[in-house]
This record gives structure tokens, C-alpha cells and sequence, in this order.
């Protein structure tokens, strides 16, 4: 008996558009006016944010800042080392995808990464992946290239945030 075939619907990419669109799970406790902040646990580190989504990219900036991050965003893959050289992160947030540059270069989070390797003298940046896709397409391939955590969204903060703080030490 030859193997079933499973053919992509419409309802996938539906799924994959919501979870583009929503880079967190909603927080289970509502927020209230007598809630105390949370301590700065950032200590204003730098951590380069990097996805072609606009929302994502405030979504992930409005977050980090309020836990005490310094962030800085980037929406094409073509300059992520540029930003790295200048800005010295000490962690970068990677999506898998990016649409085509017009030079003809297709950038994704894999060349990215192997660019960044390949460039920088020293200890390399962290990198976390963060994907809408299916993360059993991307994983073993990110996390084998060096990745240091990998992320579908919607991202739970909280787990992102112990995995950055366990990461940068």
C-alpha cells in the first residue's frame, strides 16, 4: 500500500498566519492596577530582535524593554550583521523566514546564522530561533547549526525569558 500523501489546506496557512501574527500566547493572569512591576532582570542587555513582521518586531520589543532589555529590531535579514558589528547584542531572536531581498538573495534565519558564524571573531552571539511554522520542519537542522534555544510561536514569554536569562547567564 503506497503512503498517504498529506496535501497542505487552506486551514494550514490560515493557522500559519495567526501564529505569525500572535508572537505570544496570551498572558493566563489578567493584568491589574495593584500589580507591583517586575524587577529589571535585562540589566538593560542588548538584544537584537529580528523577523520581517512588523507586529512581531513591537510585540517582542514592547516585552523585552519591560523586563529590563535594551532591544533593538531589525526587519530585513540582509542587515543583521551590519547591526551586529555596530550594536554588539548580546543575544539575538531570529525568525526562520524572510521575504526575497531585491538583490536576488535569499536570506532565512540558517544563512543568517552560518553568515554570523562565518564572520565574527570570538565567542559568537546567542541565537534564539522563533518560527510560525511547524518547528519539526526547522529544529533539528537550527538547533544542530548552533542555535541555542528554538521557539514556535506564539512564544510563551515566560519560557522565553528563562530561556535568554539561562543563556546570557
Amino acid at each position: 500500500m503506497a503512503p498517504r500523501l498529506k496535501l497542505k489546506s487552506e486551514n494550514d496557512n490560515k493557522e500559519h498566519v495567526l501564529r505569525e501574527q500572535q508572537p505570544f500566547v496570551p498572558d493566563p493572569t489578567p493584568a491589574t492596577a495593584n500589580t507591583e512591576p517586575a524587577p529589571s532582570v535585562g540589566r538593560n542587555r542588548k538584544i537584537l530582535v529580528v523577523d520581517d513582521n512588523q507586529v512581531v518586531l513591537k510585540a517582542f520589543q514592547l516585552k523585552l524593554q519591560a523586563s529590563g532589555f535594551t532591544v533593538i529590531t531589525s526587519s530585513d535579514g540582509g542587515k543583521v550583521s551590519g547591526i551586529v558589528e555596530a550594536e554588539q547584542p548580546a543575544l539575538i531572536i531570529l525568525d526562520v523566514n524572510f521575504p526575497a531581498a531585491g538583490s536576488g538573495l535569499q536570506w532565512n534565519g540558517l544563512t543568517i546564522m552560518q553568515w554570523l558564524r562565518r564572520m565574527m571573531e570570538g565567542p559568537t552571539v546567542p541565537i534564539i530561533i522563533v518560527t510560525g511554522e511547524d518547528p519539526a520542519k526547522h529544529q533539528k537542522k537550527f538547533m544542530d547549526a548552533g542555535a541555542a534555544a528554538f521557539f514556535q510561536k506564539p512564544v510563551k514569554y515566560e519560557e522565553l525569558l528563562e530561556a535568554i536569562l539561562r543563556i546570557l547567564g
